[in-house]
């Protein structure tokens, strides 16, 4: 094995970087708005709102205090009622399910397939009577196969809502991530793909009328003009951290295909390995552009590589805890969903972020050829 491996730490993700990596421009944008006093709903971020919806050619975008709070409010303003059914994939963060319940729904959680992200088929069987909506979460930068849902969602009568938290600027045959179905949210979490400084998050949507509830949901239930319309909540995007991500959104290109070139060398590395599964390549199919929020493998023996590349210096992280959400007990989620649960037996992110150089990707992929004895040096 290449003893670089053991010269230095590799973390899962740094966080001190996201804001020591572009330290001066960060504060002259702090700075900026501190001696405007432009704190709560300013042009920052108004123009940031335009800005993301332009990127990613919708009619609207609304921020939000953080994507958890988006897709209650996109459920709501979606007009979910208490007791409707939510299909969603137990393959995501607790928080899609908990959005669906304090909207009022019943969060139904299915399979997800081979590329781990919601499986049609699985959707297909648990719709009854009284489903309303599918959530698809689009995992990791990739975009489900949307054709298959919205076909699903016609046939049925269904309204889709996008989790698309970790998939700003996926795509599926051309259109991005979140533009699909109703609205969508997106999460703007310091690791994300496009972070703030804290939490932040948007909600974007086509609908003209959708968007006029979810920017009164998101601001007291007031609109406009100021009236209260209804009931609603303080989830505002803070002004400083929209003056930020505007910042950060004129890059965001060279990002996405600066995680897309890490994800080439991965495989490059590992495709070879027959104990790992990896995600679907950079030109795995044309229907698909994934951006790579994360680089999440299948391995056997899991929990013996985790320690050994911990051993090494080599962060990794399991999803989520380890566990489905479904898996969780105290949420009450009576399901069996066999293929997710041999999922979470096997699955392991590896480190995936703007920082990561190729040199690292080099050290971590010989440490797991090592691991599995099929290191190329001795």
């Amino acid at each position: 094995m290449h003893t670089a491996a053991l010269a230095r730490s590799i973390p899962f993700f740094p966080y001190p970087r996201v804001f020591l990596s572009e330290e001066d421009s960060l504060t002259r944008i702090f700075r900026d708005v501190g001696r405007r006093g432009a704190f709560i709903l300013q042009e920052d971020v108004r123009r940031f709102e335009e800005n993301l919806a332009r990127f990613l050619g919708v009619r609207h975008a609304i921020g939000v205090a953080n994507a958890t709070d988006g897709l209650l409010i996109a459920l709501r303003a979606a007009g979910i009622e208490p007791g409707a059914e939510v299909i969603f994939s137990s393959h995501t963060m607790v928080a899609t399910a908990a959005a669906i319940h304090f909207a009022g729904g019943v969060p139904v959680p299915v399979e997800c397939g081979a590329d781990h992200l919601i499986d049609a088929g699985a959707v297909e069987a648990a719709i009854t009577p009284r489903t309303r909506a599918i959530l698809p979460t689009q995992l990791n930068g990739r975009t489900a196969n949307m054709d298959a849902l919205g076909s699903l969602a016609n046939r049925h009568g269904l309204a889709i809502i996008e989790d698309a938290a970790q998939a700003l600027g996926s795509r599926f045959r051309g259109h991005c991530a979140g533009t699909f179905g109703t609205a969508a949210a997106i999460s703007f979490f310091p690791a994300k793909l496009l972070g703030c400084l804290g939490d932040g998050g948007a909600v974007i949507t086509n609908d003209s009328a959708v968007a006029a509830r979810i920017a009164a949901l998101h601001d007291h239930g007031r609109d406009e003009s100021g009236n209260v319309t209804g009931w609603g909540l303080n989830s505002r995007l803070d002004n400083l951290q929209a003056a930020i991500l505007d910042f950060r959104l004129c890059k965001y290109a060279g990002v996405m295909e600066r995680r897309r070139a890490l994800a080439q060398a991965y495989r490059e590395g590992l495709a070879d390995v027959p104990e790992i599964v990896l995600p679907p390549g950079p030109a795995g199919d044309a229907d698909h552009f994934d951006v790579y929020q994360n680089y999440e493998i299948e391995a056997g023996r899991r929990d013996a590589l985790r320690e050994f590349l911990k051993q090494l210096g080599i962060g990794t992280l399991l999803p989520w805890g380890g566990k489905a959400v479904h898996q969780w007990e105290a949420l009450g989620l009576r399901a069996h969903l066999p293929r997710t649960e041999t999922l979470f037996a096997r699955v392991l992110l590896l480190p995936m972020h703007a920082w990561l150089t190729g040199e690292e990707v080099e050290i971590i992929t010989e440490a797991i050829r090592a691991f599995y004895g099929r290191g190329r040096c001795a």
